[in-house]
């Protein structure tokens, strides 16, 4: 039975699992990109995510926290650093996977994953312009009232 087993231990014991997702967060963080295998980049999006979150408030608690987990000094800083401050407007969603096809030696199924903010190619032809999202159950809003009230103006002058 599979019960309560709600992420993927990816063929390896506790310990090894939680150094190599260590490893690979900080490689990601150096590097901006990896290539790796899909389940494994699945894996790693989960476990980099959250402490990108708790890099954009930068507090001695939330450090101790993010180095608990990735264990080396030099990559701690740099997220803190320089990707807190490039994705500090973003509300989640820090990470790309971008598939390549499999891998020749034993066709397993890779991919690419990303820092969002890092990549030039897609960030190219976009304008930086930030997004006012209002989370309100009405549907309208002002947006939709604007154009009604302007054909019933342009109604009662003919």
């Amino acid at each position: 039975m599979r019960h309560g087993k709600k992420f993927n231990h990816l063929g390896r014991k506790t310990a090894h699992r939680k150094a190599m997702l260590a490893n690979m967060a900080c490689s990601l963080i150096e590097h901006k990109r990896i290539n790796t295998t899909v389940a494994k980049a699945k894996a790693l999006k989960q476990f980099v995510e959250p402490m990108i979150t708790k890099s954009k408030e930068d507090t001695t608690h939330n450090r101790r926290i993010v180095f608990r987990k990735l264990r080396q000094k030099e990559a701690v800083s740099e997220l803190f650093r320089d990707v807190a401050v490039k994705v500090g407007d973003r509300p989640g969603g820090y990470t790309r996977i971008i598939k390549l096809g499999s891998r020749l030696g034993d066709s397993a199924d890779m991919a690419m994953i990303e820092l969002v903010d890092y990549n030039t190619i897609y960030n190219a032809g976009k304008a930086t312009k930030k997004k006012s999202t209002r989370r309100s159950r009405r549907g309208g809003g002002s947006k939709a009232a604007a154009p009604a009230t302007k054909t019933k103006a342009n109604k009662e002058e003919e």
